[in-house]
């Protein structure tokens, strides 16, 4: 089911799709008005981000729909993914920048540097916001994916203005390709990030900013709780974390247990933000290799 919060950054996302498919079209326009390849590079650009976006927009809704017999999760991992792809795309576009910038610094290109500061400051006003909206749901990884793209296209073309203000007055072109490459390195550093976090929960690792340890702790401190081994932590999304656990506690009725069961959910939701628990209680020695799958004392009970 959509929530408020689904519905509002997908409205910002269908925003954003509009506004910077009428850019590209500008840009494409201007581009060969003015026979730039500065302006025509940038269509590209926007053209991935449009992608981009399209992407994000999909995994939202993808993210709101319920869960099904065949995915007991639902869709979180869509998301998820989306922006693991989205990563991936603004490496490919660091590194066209870098080969692109590398080219000009040794076969300079001359471009009307007016025509570029104007059209670039369209795309510096439309591109900021964007990524202002996007802002507020930026903790959602697939969101931050589409916020880091937009953020750097707004750098992007506000360099466009700084570089064909300098063109103006000093005539120099290695400026352009220069202020790419410092975009170009901010683009691949926080792509590496998102890459970075979404393998970690694609692979099922323990979510960051999370220690074992320390979970192993607050559950421990709960009274009644006499121990607690083969503990996993993994995020079903990008802000969403699930528990399985055994936990050992003492030969009582199950109205008592129900009150440690309680205590160690509300302990985790309040702590950790772990809202999806699995827990299994046990009142005997188990052998923790393999899962605890069988009591200490009945797996020594049969002659090897």
């Amino acid at each position: 089911m959509h929530t408020h919060a689904q519905q509002r950054t997908s409205k910002v996302l269908r925003f954003s799709l509009l506004a910077t498919l009428i850019y590209i079209i500008l840009l494409l326009v201007a581009g060969l008005r003015a026979h730039s390849l500065a302006l025509l590079s940038e269509a590209g650009h926007n053209l991935s981000d449009f992608l981009a976006l399209l992407l994000s927009w999909f995994a939202v809704y993808m993210q709101g729909l319920p869960p099904s017999a065949t995915k007991t999760y639902g869709y979180q991992r869509a998301g998820v993914l989306a922006a693991f792809v989205n990563a991936l795309a603004l490496v490919a576009v660091a590194f066209f920048i870098f080969w692109e910038a590398g080219h000009r610094l040794y076969a300079p290109v001359q471009v009307a540097p007016r025509l570029m500061i104007g059209v670039a400051a369209a795309g510096v006003v439309m591109n900021g916001v964007i990524a202002a909206l996007l802002w507020a749901s930026s903790r959602d990884l697939n969101i931050r994916s589409a916020f880091i793209h937009e953020l750097g296209d707004t750098l992007s073309t506000a360099a466009v203005i700084v570089g064909g203000v300098g063109i103006m007055l000093t005539g120099q072109t290695w400026i352009d390709p220069a202020l790419s490459m410092a975009i170009g390195a901010l683009i691949l550093w926080s792509s590496w990030e998102i890459i970075r976090e979404t393998l970690n929960i694609l692979l099922e690792g323990t979510p960051r900013g999370m220690e074992l340890e320390r979970i192993t702790a607050v559950i421990a401190s709960i009274q009644g709780v006499n121990g607690v081994h083969d503990l996993h932590v993994w995020s079903l999304g990008s802000d969403s974390h699930a528990l399985s656990c055994h936990i050992s506690i003492p030969d009582i009725p199950p109205s008592e247990s129900e009150q440690i069961l309680r205590q160690v959910n509300e302990r985790l939701r309040a702590t950790f933000r772990i809202d999806h628990t699995t827990i299994q209680f046990e009142h005997v020695v188990c052998e923790v290799a393999h899962g605890c799958v069988a009591a200490a004392e009945d797996s020594h009970s049969h002659p090897h």
